[in-house]
């Protein structure tokens, strides 16, 4: 046998033992980790936790592989090993579902990942399940496959061929059920929709990040008691949130006072401590009286030029905290005078969500969490609205990995050059972490724009120092 065939075996291996068992077997796990080290493929690839989308996404070479992966020969030597990885990835991610509850971020994941493993056999996204669901309507699998939004009719398949059939693979199976069924598996799995139908339940349940995310992820296929009992919930996190954000912006700092403008001479604005050292020298010590020829006042002007704020926010689905608390931020600083607050959501499509600033709860109610990541669309909104750059900041909130990077760029760059304040940031959460792309990262700091912690203190900081209210 030789050493290729060897390592294709490894991770073949593998992929059988994590189907299986959930555990990880500490010798297959390394092999398999050298081996996909050799190839000059991401670690990624090996842990089910991350989607075939998200791999795509941050490494779009990969993309042309997993087109029509499964629908040709094995190949040999190198290209078997290769393709054992990328096949090993679809098959772990669709097929390795474990047990337990399931999150509505979980399902909305294997849902994109069912999706490749069909363009992996050679159909659209959604043809295998949508044909199942149609053969089967009304068990369990049809409304699962509807949850999917990729249903395709019965006609969709390029091929032409019988329900849920792989064309020209050369899998016997029919897959349409099978994948259909694991869908269906993974809806009941998610009990949240039975708890939301009872008030008496939902009421014992306490707001928290994510549970808002299952909530906005689901919230399409909720409605009556449940729909309503969803939205009670995200306004409740929405309103404590937004209690604690106040006070940040209440406490933050101002920003440096404006000295080109002469002090208002009223009494409010005396300096005592300042006046009494400066007329020191006018004591007299017999009369012990202290003689006063010049007052001093302090300074307090400040901003009195509507400043615009256009925040843009990445929805998908790796940026919820930073939506959810970008929202409730924006609606803070639209709610304080002299300040005109724009808000834009973006993933392959954007949203001009100015309209609704002023409430985040109707805000997060209009978005659509998941979905790719093009900068470019939210750019086309942004720019019309900088009017006067020397008063206008953007803040771009994004973990910044593009699929039209030095595009993207090239429009942040010139907002920055064109007198604007430009703040990238990694995220908006209360622990900080962050993920961005060290691309732009890099980018970022040669044009003195860094990108700024996730912590949403320093960002509410930051923007109290240029609006100086």
């Amino acid at each position: 046998m030789t050493t290729a065939e060897n390592r294709r075996q490894v991770l073949y291996w593998r992929l059988l033992a994590r189907l299986f068992d959930p555990e990880e077997q500490a010798t297959l796990e390394s092999g398999s980790m050298a081996i996909v080290g050799d190839l000059d493929l991401p670690a990624a690839l090996l842990d089910p936790a991350v989607s075939v989308d998200t791999v795509v996404q941050r490494f779009p070479h990969l993309e042309a592989e997993f087109e029509g992966l499964l629908s040709g020969a094995d190949g040999a030597g190198q290209d078997a090993v290769r393709r054992a990885a990328l096949v090993s990835k679809l098959l772990l991610n669709v097929f390795g579902t474990g047990s337990g509850n399931v999150t509505a971020g979980q399902l909305a994941r294997w849902q994109t990942d069912a999706g490749w493993f069909e363009r992996a056999l050679g159909c659209r996204p959604g043809a295998l399940r949508g044909r199942a669901a149609a053969a089967g309507a009304g068990a369990p699998g049809a409304a699962a496959a509807g949850a999917g939004g990729g249903a395709g009719a019965a006609g969709d398949d390029p091929g032409g061929t019988t329900a849920g059939t792989a064309p020209g693979t050369g899998f016997d199976v029919n897959l349409g059920p099978a994948l259909a069924a694991i869908e269906a598996d993974l809806v009941s799995r998610m009990h949240l929709r039975e708890v939301l139908a009872d008030p008496r339940l939902a009421k014992q349940l306490t707001p928290s990040m994510s549970l808002i995310e299952q909530l906005l992820r689901d919230k399409d296929n909720l409605d009556g008691v449940a729909l309503a009992n969803a939205k009670a919930l995200i306004r409740r996190f929405v309103d404590e949130v937004a209690e604690v954000l106040r006070t940040q912006v209440a406490q933050a700092s101002t920003g440096t006072i404006d000295r080109s403008v002469p002090p208002k001479r009223v009494y409010r604005n005396l300096d005592i401590d300042r006046t009494i050292w400066k007329n020191l020298p006018n004591w007299d010590p017999a009369e012990e009286r202290l003689y006063v020829d010049r007052l001093y006042y302090r300074q307090t002007a400040k901003r009195i030029t509507p400043a615009r704020l256009i925040v843009v926010v990445d929805q998908s689905g790796s940026m919820v905290d930073a939506m959810v608390n970008c929202t409730i931020l924006a609606s803070i600083f639209a709610g304080l005078p002299k300040v005109d607050v724009h808000l834009i959501a973006y993933d392959t499509r954007a949203l001009d969500l100015t309209p609704w600033v002023h409430d985040p709860f109707e805000v997060l109610l209009r978005t659509q969490l998941g979905g790719g990541t093009d900068g470019t669309v939210a750019l086309d909104l942004a720019r019309p609205k900088i009017a006067d750059p020397r008063n206008t900041v953007v803040v771009w909130i994004s973990d910044f990995y593009e699929w039209k990077e030095q595009a993207v760029f090239d429009g942040m760059a010139a907002i920055h050059r064109s007198g604007a304040r430009l703040i990238p940031v990694g995220s908006v959460s209360s622990g900080g972490q962050q993920s961005v792309n060290p691309w732009f990262r890099q980018r970022f700091k040669d044009q003195g724009t860094p990108v700024l912690s996730g912590r949403i203190k320093k960002l509410v900081a930051e923007l109290k120092n240029f609006l100086a209210f």
